[in-house]
Formats: C-alpha cells, sequence, structure tokens
C-alpha cells in the first residue's frame, strides 16, 4: 500500500476558495500536494515539470480547460493519473472522459471520503466515476462511445469535418474522392451512430457531440 505522503498531487481549479478548501482537506488529510494552478496553462506546466502521481483538475479554466490538459499532456507522454473534478454531470462530458481515457471523474458536491475512495482506486489501475452519477449516464456514454468506435477512420475524418461547417461539395475536394463516395460515407456514419431525423440530422448531431468527435 503507497503512503499518503509518497503521492505527490497537484490541484487545478479557477476558483481560489475551492482550490483553498481541497488543498487544505488532502493536506490535513496528510497528502503531498507538490503544486495548484488557477488557469489550465498553469496546470499543463506543472504536470509536465514536477510529475506528479495524481493530477486533480477542473473542467472549466482560463487558457486551457481540464480536458485540454490531459490530452496535452498524454501527447507529451506524461505518467500522470488525471482525475476531473467537476460540476458537469451530462452525457457528454462523461463520454469526453472515456474518450480521453480519464482515471476518475469525481463531482464537486462528492464527500472528501469520495474523493479518497477515488484516489485509491486510482493507484490501483481501475477507473472511478464518482457514485453520484446516474449509472444509466454512464452507461449511455459507453454505448456512445462504442458506436463512435464502429466508425472507420475516413468516417471519422469526415464527422470532424462536418464539424467545421463542410459541405458535401467540400468534403468531397478536401478529401479527393467523389460527392456520391462522401454520401455513402455519410450515410454508414447514420446507419453506425443510429442517428435519427432529416437532411441535417449529421449536422446536428456533430455540433452536439463536438467536443468528443474532435478528440476521438
Amino acid at each position: 500500500m503507497i503512503k499518503k505522503e509518497d503521492i505527490s498531487l497537484i490541484l487545478a481549479d479557477d476558483h481560489p476558495m475551492l482550490l483553498k478548501g481541497l488543498y487544505d482537506e488532502l493536506s490535513v488529510n496528510n497528502y503531498n500536494v507538490v503544486g495548484q494552478a488557477n488557469n489550465g496553462m498553469q496546470a499543463l506546466e506543472l504536470v509536465l515539470k514536477l510529475k506528479p502521481t495524481i493530477a486533480l483538475l477542473d473542467i472549466d479554466m482560463p487558457l486551457l480547460t481540464g480536458f485540454e490538459v490531459v490530452k496535452m499532456a498524454k501527447e507529451k507522454g506524461t505518467s500522470t493519473k488525471f482525475i476531473i473534478l467537476s460540476y458537469h454531470k451530462e452525457i457528454d462530458y462523461i463520454t469526453k472522459a472515456k474518450t480521453l481515457q480519464l482515471n476518475g471523474y469525481l463531482l464537486k458536491e462528492d464527500s472528501f471520503f469520495e474523493i479518497e475512495r477515488c484516489i485509491e482506486a486510482v493507484l490501483d489501475d481501475e477507473i472511478y466515476f464518482s457514485n453520484s452519477f446516474d449509472n444509466l449516464a454512464i452507461e449511455n456514454a459507453s454505448e456512445e462511445l462504442k458506436r463512435l468506435k464502429l466508425l472507420t477512420p475516413s468516417e471519422v475524418t469526415i464527422l470532424k469535418l462536418i464539424v467545421q461547417g463542410m459541405t458535401n461539395t467540400e468534403l468531397s475536394d478536401n478529401l479527393g474522392v467523389s460527392v456520391r463516395t462522401v454520401e455513402k460515407h455519410r450515410s454508414n456514419i447514420v446507419n453506425k451512430l443510429e442517428i435519427e431525423g432529416g437532411t441535417n440530422a449529421v449536422i446536428n448531431w456533430a455540433l452536439k457531440h463536438k467536443d468528443v468527435i474532435i478528440d476521438f
């Protein structure tokens, strides 16, 4: 069992009171908090410089979001484990967390006991979602991610370009394929993602889930 004092942590939240409260609670309970940040860029710099065991990050921060910090740090090959602390319970945020393979996702309403349980689970290489989450929301997020994984690389590329507002003709020119091929890809996307609706169904779905699509 790893001793608490041997677990290095950094904290990031742009709300000073919340940041201080979390720091005080962790420190009183003998955790080794090695850095604090009040914006995403500072959090990223601390992760890369200090290489903490765990980083606890808010999502909505200036300069970089918590999700962007995770993505950029992982691209740099960090071994730090990431736990998100947020008010967001929406399915898109859960799906995004799963897409980025976050180690933990807690809600700011959770007790410190829940935070400790999450830290322990993450250290054991488990994925931990707050017990405050609706199990159905987590299951739906998992199903949504499974459907996205059914897409071919070409279909994923088209979905990402649709998010940018490209028409079929623009997609055809950009990818060097015929409009007919683009239409076939879009039809496959509709079927695999089980998208319902009219002509703009794919566009509407893509825009609604753009944050997940961009990092997929």
